[in-house]
């Protein structure tokens, strides 16, 4: 039965299919509709799309969180100093979609080297003829790299193993347990790879970490593959490296702004954009509520959290 002293803000519209299944259990508030006062002071948790920059100041409306739980595995929108210090704690999705995202990563790497893209619209243009035959690379040459082995990059990793290409990669720290050459330095990694795949988590410290120079390193037959989050990536410089041919490609499917300006990618050339899709599954958005549920629930009943976030 729900319990009307344990409430629970959705703060990001684009979230609010969860608002159904926590109502069973929850009053649920959303965060753009007029809350009364007495609902806003039984608010203990705030729900989120942890990668969206977080707005502080809604704290003050709703003086008794103790909780802000992201649905997703990102939490980079969060300031986790700021929620420490105000005595909140910080949860989020762990072990979901890294699979789904891995799945996603190598869709995109087989859609550009073999020309997947191309390929249909040439048939839909009727510029298909038994003359011109469109050649490329075969996939056994690729060189792999992996920026960031956490487990979407081991995920990654595992799959291109199963293709019997050769895979490296760099992070800030040796992993013994990887049974994987790891470079030393990230432009190092570039300049090694035909196909460079970002699978870092975002922090303020590693922002533009794909840089101007680790993509001139990459090169014009390099291949930048993005699936972890779009401040990673000096966007900026990289339209201009593709403009000019100083990148030979790009498949992301996060941006530095979302939803992106269509009108920011109109005239650059060697691109496939996806719409940040790379973890959004049935299965996946399934996972993430049930282990919301399971934060929520270990908050409302005086339990340990189960997924929390430390502040490092």
């Amino acid at each position: 039965m729900r319990d009307h002293s344990q409430g629970v803000l959705i703060v990001n519209e684009h979230i609010d299919f969860v608002a159904r299944k926590l109502s069973a259990k929850y009053s649920v508030f959303k965060a753009w509709e007029a809350i009364a006062p007495a609902d806003q002071a039984s608010v203990k948790a705030l729900v989120v799309a942890g990668e969206a920059a977080f707005d502080r100041s809604i704290v003050s409306d709703f003086p008794n969180v103790r909780l802000i739980a992201c649905l997703t595995s990102g939490y980079d929108g969060i300031d986790l100093a700021w929620a420490a210090g105000r005595g909140i704690d910080v949860t989020h999705a762990v072990g979901v979609n890294h699979d789904d995202v891995a799945d996603h990563a190598l869709g995109l790497m087989i859609a550009w080297e073999r020309g997947l893209v191309e390929g249909n619209q040439a048939v839909l243009s009727g510029k298909w003829s038994a003359e011109r035959k469109t050649l490329t690379r075969s996939m056994e040459e690729l060189r792999i790299g992996i920026v960031g082995m956490g487990a979407i990059g081991k995920a990654i990793a595992a799959r291109c193993v199963g293709f019997k290409l050769d895979v490296e990669w760099w992070g800030p720290h040796p992993k013994p347990d990887i049974d994987l050459r790891r470079r030393g330095t990230l432009t190092d990694l570039a300049a090694a790879s035909d196909v460079l795949f970002v699978c870092s988590r975002a922090e303020r410290a590693n922002r533009h970490m794909i840089s101007d120079e680790v993509q001139n390193a990459l090169g014009p037959n390099g291949l930048l593959i993005n699936v972890a989050r779009g401040s990673l990536v000096d966007e900026d410089a990289l339209i201009l490296n593709l403009k000019s041919g100083r990148l030979g490609g790009a498949a992301l499917d996060v941006f530095e702004t979302e939803p992106t300006d269509p009108g920011r990618w109109r005239d650059v050339p060697n691109v496939i954009l996806t719409p940040h899709t790379g973890g959004a599954t049935l299965k996946a958005i399934s996972k993430m509520i049930t282990q919301l549920e399971s934060n929520l629930d270990a908050l409302f009943d005086g339990k340990e959290l189960v997924t929390p976030v430390t502040l490092q």
